[in-house]
């Protein structure tokens, strides 16, 4: 998934930003309100973990903007107040879920990835296609039983194909979805990522599953899907 953090304490959203990378995200962030708002309303991201306490703009008032322009984006509110009043405000502005500060991180991690089975429409956390299987929690990839034991790029990559399943994902999506403003990707990233997936991929299944349908992008689709 691609998700954004706006949250003003750098060392928190720092902690929460390497947690998320560790466990296979691309991840954007932003200090205040007003930045944070800009980059939800220009990209396309699975889930936002959003501060209600933020200089330039508050974390409600994102919130209202986003869903007041039709974004649709799961959005995770942070807060350090924990009364009844402001759960209620933020869940009536739009809000998915609310954490209240302090939590523990892998409460955190856990409601954003159960916020991201949301986006794709699955509450298991176990993804199949086929003989194809994916761990969500464990980001472990088996494929007809064997640990294929995928790089973090070559997971999220599956993953997000996997969510797509049988449909044309472009070149852009995937760039969007598996790189984050961390990384300047090439021109050709997207079509190298794909070709050493697929390798690895072809190495067990002998046929392929990864199909070009060309000058449109690529398809995930297994035999006996």
């Amino acid at each position: 998934m691609r998700i954004l953090v706006v949250e003003d304490s750098l060392r928190l959203q720092e902690v929460i930003a390497t947690a998320l990378r560790e466990t296979g995200h691309a991840v954007d962030t932003s200090a205040d309100g007003k930045t944070g708002l800009w980059m939800a309303q220009n990209t396309d991201y699975d889930v936002i973990v959003l501060d209600i306490m933020l200089p330039g703009l508050d974390g409600l008032s994102v919130l209202k903007a986003l869903r007041t322009g039709g974004k649709s984006t799961h959005v995770l509110l942070l807060t350090a107040r924990d009364t009844v009043v402001d759960r209620v405000n933020g869940l009536q502005l739009g809000a998915d879920d609310y954490l209240v500060k302090p939590f523990a991180l892998d409460e955190l991690l856990a409601r954003v990835h159960a916020l991201g089975r949301r986006v794709y429409g699955h509450k298991n956390p176990r993804l199949t296609v086929g003989n194809l299987e994916i761990d969500t929690v464990a980001k472990r990839v088996f494929l007809a039983g064997q640990d294929l034991g995928l790089t973090a790029r070559d997971y999220r990559l599956l993953e997000f194909l996997v969510h797509r399943a049988g449909q044309v994902v472009t070149r852009s999506e995937i760039e969007a979805h598996i790189y984050d403003d961390q990384v300047e990707p090439m021109s050709n990233v997207v079509d190298r990522a794909i070709y050493l997936l697929r390798t690895k991929l072809d190495h067990v299944s002998h046929v392929p599953l990864i199909h070009t349908r060309r000058g449109l992008g690529y398809v995930l689709q297994l035999p006996d899907a």
